[in-house]
């Protein structure tokens, strides 16, 4: 896949050349070239780490909106449930979903009830005895980019299914199709995200195949709209459908309960997830059988697109899904029925991006390596990012790769200006012998 689709965007005008990007940025895909940040499109895997960290605002992510609703005869809203998270205690789950109703969608369909679904095929997937452990969750898509970037050898150790929005916008829109009578391309089916991986999974799947959701729309986008619409007014408790356990997918630890993975790590926030996949690289993990990773930190509740504080949100999470299983056990909750034929475990291999290759040929590759091992000697070793790279390491391999020089480090360019400097003194000091005198003695002046 040569061209990227990608959520996260620069605005230049807004760039004043800092170097807080390129220092949290988990795969190096950020330069500071010119005064300006430059983002390497192949490595970039939309995880918003940027967007965070950005005190100009100068990255974005961009996602669709309300008024894209207007190009389809039906619309379904695909709420993910950190979006429950969002608000106060006393607006009831079935509030919010009915005020997306309120803001022009004709169905909504929780996200959740997709997790349900694909939780039940985890179950009996992570049974097999011929898969890789660890097996690595996919639900998170910034995470599933970070493989296919940076440890393009665990791609196997990844659950082969589609997360849990597809699988719902695939139930749902076929739903749709069969109960109204509609062709496929009429219905819109839009994920509320709260971050912007999922709007890049939604506008470009990893096995190349046409994603059922439309388009994504940011939490933080369609939330004072939500307001708006008068969610503490009364409402059927019964509209939510989704369990609890499927719900609580909107936190770390959330997946592992609902698949009851007993031996499984939990893992969060994108540099997190890198150190322990670099300890599955190198085979110190083999003991244990599940990993969820979670490129937010807390999980999807500490999304970049979302409004609420991660620890708020949490906190609000728990007491929802306390009150919803005490819903549940009073009332029950209308299952969602599994479709004849439906499978999430169906996706195509993901394909690793082989970008952080230094050259294709494994000759010319290893002398790249040892040429930036010498030029990383040279260095001063303070990862200051000054110079427009990441660290030191970065600066060397950017030198090799022949997109930056030596004194780009402003510690070699100190050293060469006083060596220069030096040098026109000593030059300063000295006469061409014609215009040399002699000394007392006969002798010429040394």
């Amino acid at each position: 896949m040569s061209d990227y689709f990608h959520s996260v965007k620069l605005i230049i005008d807004r760039c004043k050349g800092c170097v807080s990007c390129i220092k949290r940025c988990p795969t190096e895909a950020i330069r500071i070239r010119k005064g300006k940040a430059k983002i390497t499109e192949s490595r970039c895997i939309d995880c918003g780490e940027c967007i965070r960290w950005c005190a100009n605002h100068a990255k974005t992510a961009f996602t669709d909106s309300l008024d894209d609703l207007k190009s389809f005869t039906y619309n379904v809203a695909l709420p993910a449930p950190s979006l429950y998270a969002q608000f106060a205690l006393n607006i009831p789950v079935s509030a919010i979903l009915r005020g997306l109703l309120r803001l022009g969608f004709n169905e909504v369909f929780e996200v959740a009830q997709g997790a349900g679904i694909v939780a039940a095929a985890i179950r009996e997937y992570i049974k097999r005895k011929d898969i890789k452990r660890p097996v690595i969750s996919s639900a998170c898509p910034a995470v599933v980019r970070l493989v296919q970037v940076k440890f393009p050898e665990l791609i196997d150790h990844l659950i082969p299914m589609d997360a849990p929005a597809e699988v719902a916008a695939m139930v749902v829109r076929d739903s749709c199709s069969q109960r109204l009578n509609l062709a496929r391309e009429e219905i819109g089916v839009w994920f509320i995200t709260p971050c912007p991986a999922k709007m890049t999974a939604a506008k470009q799947r990893f096995d190349a195949k046409n994603s059922s959701i439309t388009g994504a729309i940011a939490i933080s986008r369609i939330y004072g709209d939500l307001l708006k619409t008068g969610l503490t007014s009364p409402c059927d408790t019964n509209f939510r459908k989704a369990a609890a356990e499927d719900i609580g997918w909107a936190a770390a630890g959330g997946e592992a309960s609902a698949v009851n993975a007993e031996n499984a790590l939990i893992v969060d926030e994108i540099h997190d997830v890198s150190v322990v996949l670099d300890q599955v690289t190198l085979g110190k993990l083999n003991k244990v059988d599940y990993i969820e990773a979670l490129a937010c930190s807390g999980g999807c509740i500490g999304g970049p697109l979302t409004v609420e504080n991660q620890f708020v949100a949490k906190h609000r999470l728990q007491q929802r899904l306390k009150a919803i299983r005490n819903e549940d056990a009073t009332q029950g909750v209308t299952p969602l029925p599994v479709y004849p034929g439906r499978s999430v475990n169906s996706r195509r291999p993901t394909e690793p991006r082989l970008v952080m290759r230094l050259d294709e040929d494994m000759e010319t590759a290893l002398q790249k390596v040892q040429l930036i091992e010498e030029t990383l000697k040279k260095l001063p070793g303070l990862d200051c990012g000054s110079c427009g790279s990441p660290n030191c390491r970065a600066l060397a391999e950017d030198i090799v790769q022949g997109i930056a020089s030596e004194t780009d480090c402003i510690f070699k360019l100190r050293e060469g200006v006083y060596a220069l400097a030096q040098a026109m003194v000593d030059l300063a000091g000295k006469l061409p012998p014609s215009l040399e005198k002699e000394d007392d003695d006969g002798y010429e002046e040394q």
